[in-house]
């Protein structure tokens, strides 16, 4: 059986990476500070900085649309930003949305809206506006997207971005929901040939506020598990001669990736999907408890 793989569905990590690097020489040169990161920082002059992330959710509508599920990805995309500007350090303060289609459908802007605004409540976060466009030449009959927008403030000295962590440290994994919100292009393609109705395969992404809040003390880094993996995101994190080396034993995955197993190669599954870890953090040692996923050595 031929085996399914994120590029062969239409989708390039390595092609996003090039990307990123193509446009940092121009935003750098408006002063950007943190281009790449999880999040972007901006200083306010006053000690504190902005910190700022923006994202799309991507193919997971398809899916959830087709199941009546669409206020789920709503739900996403609160929490997948938020999520990625903790990894600041920073507390989230608002959040913009952007929805878009060939032709806007009410009930359908109202179910990602209420899902985005359900997130936003739990996490303290304002949701202060948007903006929806109706494009007909652009997207096709049932289609849409839906991006936000989500910025926080941090205080310099309390800013977390990776650069304490040394050899030795351990790395530490909160568990997912299931898949969240990457990869669903393999994911569609997976499902030609096979269905799954799991509860994992549509779980909204887990909001890890709480937790984050709870680490920061004694944090030394945070990456969010998104496009990439987790090993793709710990090393948007690691410095330069260091690398995180993950126990993939160390913890149960869902049921939706023992699924997905039967059709994508296991290296590509590492490379493109969460498999049960949303969120990492990097600490000197583990408290009691707490799941270790890694440790950090030299490269």
């Amino acid at each position: 059986m031929s085996r399914s793989t994120y590029e062969a569905a239409g989708v390039s990590l390595a092609k996003a990476v090039d990307v990123v690097e193509r446009l940092r020489a121009a935003a750098e040169s408006t002063g950007a500070r943190g281009f790449g990161s999880f999040a972007a920082l901006h200083p306010l002059g006053d000690g504190r900085l902005l910190a700022a992330t923006t994202d799309s959710i991507g193919t997971k509508t398809i899916v959830a649309r087709a199941r009546g599920k669409l206020g789920v990805c709503g739900a996403d995309m609160a929490a997948h930003c938020i999520n990625d500007v903790i990894t600041s350090g920073a507390e989230p303060l608002i959040l913009l949305d952007y929805v878009a289609a060939g032709r806007v459908e009410l009930e359908q802007v109202a179910e990602l809206v209420e899902g985005a605004a359900g997130v936003c409540r739990e996490a303290g976060v304002a949701l202060v506006g948007g903006e929806t466009a109706e494009m007909p030449d652009v997207y096709r009959d049932g289609e849409l997207d839906f991006a936000a927008t989500c910025v926080g403030v941090v205080r310099e000295e309390d800013m977390i971005d990776g650069s304490m962590v040394e050899a030795g440290d351990t790395v530490i994994g909160l568990p997912s929901a299931g898949v969240h919100a990457n990869g669903f292009t393999l994911v569609r393609r997976v499902l030609e040939d096979e269905d799954y109705d799991g509860d994992d395969l549509l779980a909204p992404t887990r909001l890890y506020l709480e937790d984050v809040r709870r680490l920061r003390p004694r944090a030394r880094a945070f990456a969010h598990v998104t496009g990439g993996g987790i090993e793709g995101n710990l090393s948007r994190v690691v410095p330069a001669g260091l690398r995180a080396r993950v126990d993939w034993d160390a913890w149960e995955r869902p049921p939706v990736f023992a699924w997905l197993a039967r059709h994508v190669e296991e290296a590509e599954l590492r490379r493109v999907f969460n498999l049960g870890i949303g969120f990492l953090a990097v600490v000197r040692e583990a408290w009691s408890g707490e799941l270790v996923v890694g440790r950090i050595e030299r490269a």
